[in-house]
């Protein structure tokens, strides 16, 4: 004789993956969109309170006085202090940046066209910023 095989509910299977796969439900997404609001509105107030805006990173060179420069300013100023180009070699023995920094600072500045290849590793600042 052939057993009676108990029915899953079709919620109960999903809520099964659901859990078993780690993903979050509904409510929990609207809980963490909820925190999120609420340290927004902490930042636009504390931001608010103080006039300042939180500032980017930067790097400290005290090239002149106590100024502070960014990373890709120091890269940019290396490159165009440098005749016939700089290369990668060079821009990292004298900012002295590892090489992922380095390299992330010059596909932005390529990007953004504030520099130009020469050939494989080697940068000229382009003409409009010389």
């Amino acid at each position: 004789m052939a057993t009676k095989s108990k029915h899953v509910s079709l919620d109960a299977a999903f809520k099964f993956l659901l859990k078993e796969y780690g993903i979050p439900s509904k409510k929990e997404i609207d809980r963490l969109n909820a925190k999120i609001d609420r340290m927004e509105k902490y930042i636009k107030r504390s931001t608010a309170a103080t006039g300042k805006t939180p500032a980017a990173k930067t790097t400290s060179t005290r090239a002149s006085g106590s100024s502070r420069v960014s990373a890709t300013n120091v890269v940019l100023d290396t490159i165009k202090r440098s005749k016939k180009g700089a290369d990668f070699a060079s821009l990292q023995a004298k900012t002295g940046f590892d090489e992922k920094k380095l390299r992330n600072i010059i596909f932005r500045l390529h990007k953004l066209g504030e520099i130009r290849r020469i050939s494989r590793g080697v940068y000229e600042a382009t003409e409009q910023q010389q």
